[in-house]
């Protein structure tokens, strides 16, 4: 199939699935007349595990472990496993630090009028320079 109809059927851009291929994570048949890339079944099987990969915010290393793994049939669950839990990890820093921003960014919303005045603690706190 072409890359349109692969990039489709992945719910992928043309330009996402282009670059998979360029960056050798996806290795589609090249037409040696056209240069058009060949995509395969299996192709599109390794774009769509892929795309679910990265919406689970696996990095493009993490997404090469993953996938080496996936074709692996001799592997190990617990490799997967691991690369799992380290993301939720991640995930769980990340959910702290939007927490906290959360929490100043309501403190800031709760300290601001509102009115029509021009006073505004949320842009007096924006402008203020970081004393390190």
């Amino acid at each position: 199939m072409n890359i349109g109809k692969a990039a489709s059927l992945s719910g992928l851009t043309v330009k996402t699935v282009r670059y998979y291929s360029d960056i050798g994570i996806i290795n589609p048949k090249v037409d040696a007349n056209t240069g058009y890339r060949d995509f395969s079944e299996a192709d599109l099987a390794k774009i769509q595990f892929l795309s679910k990969a990265r919406k689970f915010d696996f990095g493009l290393d993490d997404c090469r472990e993953l996938l080496a793994l996936y074709e692996n049939k001799e592997r190990s669950s617990k490799e997967v496993k691991a690369l799992t839990l380290e993301k939720i990890s991640e995930i769980n820093v990340k959910l702290s630090e939007l927490q906290m921003l959360k929490d100043q960014l309501s403190k800031l919303a709760s300290a601001c009028q509102g009115d029509d005045r021009p006073h505004c603690p949320i842009l007096d706190a924006l402008s203020e320079k970081n004393s390190k």
